[in-house]
């Protein structure tokens, strides 16, 4: 399995398996069948209310013998109502209990946008705080408290831009991952360049186009990526299935990459992707596919009065 190796040496599997839009009752068992197949990092966060089963399944799955924790690489995430300073803390002290866990290998700001403690998910711009009420380096700054209380051995961003990134550059600890959407429709050619340059590891989001995705991010005429006929014909040429094909995308760019299922079959498939060699032909005409489109586009952060806006979120 390809790994990505950090600062002091640790390294995370590039294959993880997603736990976004997996529903409970589902996710931890399907969080087990992963580790029975080999699957070692598995990607979390608070937003996607199912921290609490993740956390019995990696219990049950260490206390059977099936793995022992330090062979797995478990990520969560900020959300956006815990960015000021007093309640990093206590946010991701209730992730490690939810998962039953001491320390996570990796921690993330989900994104790059503020809520007021009491929100979920914006109706109107008063759920919202500004930037100058809890700022990015402040956020920050209490993450990087939690690692020197040994809560989080790494930390990173999710859904950053190059601009925002550079608001952490002269941190005490800058961050060592950006989690971003990534595909062929969505390759951000740059921004993994820049991330790459100043040692900030890329993990890919949506990596399979997000089709289970919820129903206000989903517009008329959305293209489906498993549906690409480019992505078919490479897929129907290496004996492949078209995820296969993304997965290897992914990780031939150097990137992590989580996508999600909680089907058995398909948990197979995409871990057995990680063994899948796409040739220069196939890379140059994936390469063409790129069409800066969003499956995931922030609109609900820069809508309804918020105070953010596209080019705060995107540099767009």
């Amino acid at each position: 399995m390809t790994e990505l190796t950090f600062r002091n040496q640790d390294r995370m599997p590039a294959l993880g398996l997603g736990t976004w839009k997996s529903d409970p009752g589902e996710v931890g068992e399907a969080v087990r069948e992963a580790i029975r197949i080999g699957y070692r990092h598995i990607d979390c966060a608070a937003i996607y209310g199912n921290e609490a089963e993740v956390g019995q399944a990696l219990r049950d799955a260490i206390g059977a013998g099936e793995v022992r924790r330090d062979h797995l690489w478990i990520t969560s995430k900020l959300w956006n109502n815990a960015h000021l300073p007093e309640h990093v803390e206590p946010a991701l002290q209730r992730t490690l209990d939810d998962l039953q866990l001491d320390c996570l290998d990796l921690y993330l700001m989900h994104w790059p946008i503020a809520l007021k403690p009491d929100v979920a998910f914006p109706e109107d711009g008063s759920a919202f705080l500004s930037w100058d009420e809890a700022p990015l380096t402040a956020t920050w700054e209490a993450l990087e408290r939690c690692v020197q209380k040994g809560l989080a051995r790494h930390i990173g961003v999710s859904n950053f831009s190059r601009t925002n990134l550079v608001k952490l550059e002269n941190a005490s600890i800058r961050p060592e991952m950006n989690q971003i959407e990534l595909h062929p429709l969505l390759q951000q050619n740059d921004l993994v360049a820049d991330c790459r340059a100043t040692g900030i590891h890329v993990t890919a989001y949506s990596p399979l186009g997000s089709r289970d995705r919820p129903p206000r991010l989903v517009r008329e005429g959305d293209p489906v990526l498993l549906e690409t006929p480019r992505i078919i014909e490479i897929a129907r040429k290496h004996e492949a299935t078209p995820a296969q094909v993304l997965i290897a995308w992914a990780i031939q760019r150097g990137t992590a990459v989580i996508p999600k299922s909680v089907n058995p079959r398909r948990l197979r498939e995409n871990f057995d992707a990680a063994r899948l060699e796409l040739d220069r032909s196939d890379l140059d005409a994936i390469a063409g596919l790129d069409k800066h489109f969003r499956f995931v586009d922030g609109e609900v952060w820069t809508s309804n009065d918020s105070p953010y806006s596209r080019a705060d979120l995107w540099d767009e």
